[in-house]
């Protein structure tokens, strides 16, 4: 008996030892920090956690204890090695067990703390969940530093943009979540314009300052609307996630190239470059990352070639421009070597008495097979090459020797971009188109824009005071466009300021600043002492309003269009020293003539028509004979763009019709709907297959009701 009394007594001894070993072991445990202990109850809140766990977070228990585990801890996303997409709340309620699952403590954003949190539920006697027990422990130095390291391998070094790699990363992860819910994203492709200029004139440390600012430009226009990523050297890219609006994103993109167009301080030099922006929109551009950046590439090199410093949409017409562009420039030294580059003339005008003192030499390229190809496309490209000197060498002679011809009193006017000028042989190539034709200096007017004061300013001088000793005259041009600086006028020598078209065609819109704008360059002109030429007017009250704000040269179609050496020396010779203006009372902008074959809907029935003229507002169609005034129609413009209209006039084989939504612009000049409607959509919604562009639709999709009587009869149209 006493054997056994003393074994009872010694158990239990032993059993009290070890509880308080335990409670021992665990108390050291807290308190040298290698881990904590926590529990929640079957609500999901915190009911024990660790002193030292507590003095960690900086709160006090009672902030603590009886919160939602949910309130006080989430699950941070920037972690790079977690892969589950479920918030914490969903493991919790799942009853799921943790480990080491990385939360970071919401209660303080200054000072960020991270813990790695494990945890078991606990199940009662009869199966029900009674809460959390588990272990925590502080892990934010190292996460920091894992952050840090991921950044490093994510982010730009130079700008702090996202990387190519995580671009394509969050790219294609957007495209594939955004695939099965039928939403949009549209992908920007951003290219410097003569950055390259800037970072070979300047040095590549201003060059890299030059990037961080184009950075922080883009930070302040895309702000929290996508990402931006630099993809390396100047090239930009942004994800606009759930925009298709066209419209939104063409304001988008020229409020992007007005920003970075702006000048930039660098080194206490002043450095103005460009950009230029493509742009495609999945799902019509592309489904998958490769196929949707290769859209936006083309429509990059697009706007490019198209004249920089605007943003182009893709279109399916795009097709491999960098091909293209090089095809283009072996036919245009060709063209030069066989004179098919022409000079064409424009009058500038002396309003007082309507005499011509001068004109501009405006460049032609008619190509034996393509036609007549537009400056705005074929000069960009000879400035990505050394063409544009042998070009610009031709012009100056050129346009000198034609002058010779002309009364001595009248000038002639001839462009010269910033790569000519830049040119070390320039003076030479001015020096000795004067000597070789014999003109009078002071009959040659050079052309300038403010992109020739892009680099070292020093030589810009030298260049400028140069010219100015030869006696040629010296014209700014586009003044007032962009972010001309009055400090241009006042360290270069300029003759004459040009006014923007720009101006001319809103100056008579009562809610623009235009004509405002015209008068103080005018103002500012005379207080100068230089010349003004006002440029781009074609109606009488355009001419009207800037008369009387004081213009007193006048260059545009008032007076006459860009007309060959032939025809100039025939009025010369007919004694036509003065031209009278000639032109509608009222400008009409932005109609233009076209031959586009497009589709047109009406009922269930689909027309082939040709579309004559195109306006934001309008358009003129031919094609379809018997159309009453009155009728809706939907014109199929392709690529799923739908324009919803009604017949205002109708005469024989041509019709009239307003657009009930304006299009607007694509960002080179021409037009396109804001939106676009994919060929499901309409099929699904009933339209007839006739209605369709050609593809392979469901034939659940397809209506298969009687069809009624076409009641247009159509005609086939030429082009001519």
């Amino acid at each position: 008996m006493a054997v056994t009394s003393l074994l009872k007594g010694f158990a239990g001894g032993r059993e009290k030892g070890s509880e308080a070993l335990r409670r021992e072991v665990l108390d050291d445990f807290e308190q040298a920090g290698i881990g904590w202990i926590w529990a929640s109850d079957a609500d999901g809140r915190l009911i024990y956690l660790s002193d030292k766990a507590i003095e960690c977070l900086g709160r006090d228990a009672r902030d603590l204890l009886g919160q939602p585990l949910v309130a006080l801890f989430e699950i941070d996303r920037d972690n790079p090695e977690e892969k589950s997409d479920r918030p914490l709340n969903f493991q919790l309620s799942a009853h799921n067990r943790l480990s080491d699952l990385v939360v970071r403590f919401t209660g303080n954003s200054e000072k960020p703390r991270w813990w790695a949190l494990s945890g078991h539920p606990k199940v009662g006697p009869d199966g029900s969940f009674q809460g959390y027990r588990g272990s925590a422990k502080d892990i934010t130095v190292a996460f920091q530093r894992k952050l840090e390291d991921s950044r490093m391998a994510e982010y730009d070094a130079l700008t702090g943009l996202a990387n190519r790699h995580r671009m394509d990363r969050r790219l294609d992860s957007t495209l594939g979540a955004y695939r099965t819910a039928k939403r949009a994203c549209a992908l920007m492709l951003l290219d410097l314009d003569k950055f390259k200029y800037v970072n070979d004139t300047m040095g590549h440390p201003a060059g890299d300052d030059l990037l961080r600012q184009v950075g922080d430009r883009l930070r302040a226009v895309i702000a929290n609307r996508g990402e931006i990523g630099r993809l390396g050297g100047d090239e930009f890219q942004v994800i606009l996630p759930d925009m298709d609006d066209r419209g939104d994103l063409g304001e988008l993109a020229d409020k992007i190239i007005q920003m970075l167009s702006s000048p930039y301080q660098v080194d206490g030099k002043r450095a103005i470059i460009g950009c230029s922006v493509g742009i495609s929109i999945a799902p019509y551009d592309g489904l998958e990352r490769d196929e949707l950046t290769r859209s936006a590439d083309l429509a990059l090199y697009a706007a490019k070639n198209g004249g920089r410093g605007m943003y182009r949409f893709y279109s399916a017409e795009l097709k491999d421009v960098e091909q293209e562009r090089q095809i283009m420039l072996d036919d245009l030294r060709e063209a030069l070597e066989n004179d098919q580059l022409k000079l064409h003339y424009q009058p500038v005008v002396r309003t007082k008495d309507n005499a011509i003192v001068g004109f501009e030499a405006l460049m032609r390229w008619e190509h034996p097979e393509k036609g007549n190809i537009p400056p705005m496309h074929f000069i960009p490209v000879a400035e990505d090459s050394d063409m544009i000197n042998r070009i610009g060498e031709w012009a100056i002679r050129r346009a000198c020797e034609d002058a010779m011809q002309w009364p001595e009193a009248v000038r002639v006017a001839v462009n010269v971009s910033a790569k000519q000028f830049a040119n070390k042989g320039f003076v030479t190539v001015v020096t000795q188109a004067l000597a070789e034709t014999g003109i009078d200096p002071d009959r040659l007017e050079l052309e300038l824009t403010e992109t020739v004061f892009v680099g070292d300013l020093e030589t810009t001088e030298k260049t400028f005071n140069a010219l100015k000793q030869l006696g040629v005259r010296l014209a700014l041009d586009d003044f007032g466009t962009g972010y001309s600086s009055l400090s241009y006028l006042r360290s270069a020598p300029f003759d004459k300021l040009k006014v923007d078209k720009s101006f001319v065609d809103s100056c008579t819109q009562k809610d623009q600043n235009s004509a405002k704008i015209i008068s103080a360059i005018i103002g500012l002109s005379d207080a100068l002492g230089m010349d003004v030429t006002v440029e781009g007017v074609e109606a009488f009250d355009q001419f009207d309003l800037v008369t009387m704000k004081g213009a007193k040269y006048i260059q545009g179609w008032i007076y006459s269009k860009a007309r060959p050496q032939e025809e100039i020396l025939q009025e010369i010779a007919s004694g036509g020293y003065k031209i009278e203006p000639s032109g509608p009372d009222t400008y009409r902008p932005e109609r233009r003539s076209v031959f586009r074959r497009i589709g047109v809907i009406h009922e269930d029935h689909r027309y082939e028509a040709v579309m004559r003229d195109l306006s934001k507002t309008g358009s003129r169609i031919e094609g379809l004979v018997g159309v009453p005034v009155g009728s809706g129609l939907v014109l199929d413009l392709g690529g799923g763009q739908l324009v919803v209209c009604k017949v205002r006039r109708s005469q024989d084989a041509t019709i009239g019709v307003e657009f009930e939504t304006p299009l607007i612009s694509d960002g080179s000049g021409g037009l396109c709907t804001r939106h676009r409607v994919s060929p499901y959509v309409l099929a699904a919604a009933g339209m007839p297959l006739t209605s369709l562009p050609p593809g392979n639709y469901p034939n659940s999709m397809l209506g298969d009701g009687p069809r009624s009587q076409p009641q247009f009869m159509q005609v086939t149209v030429q082009r001519g």
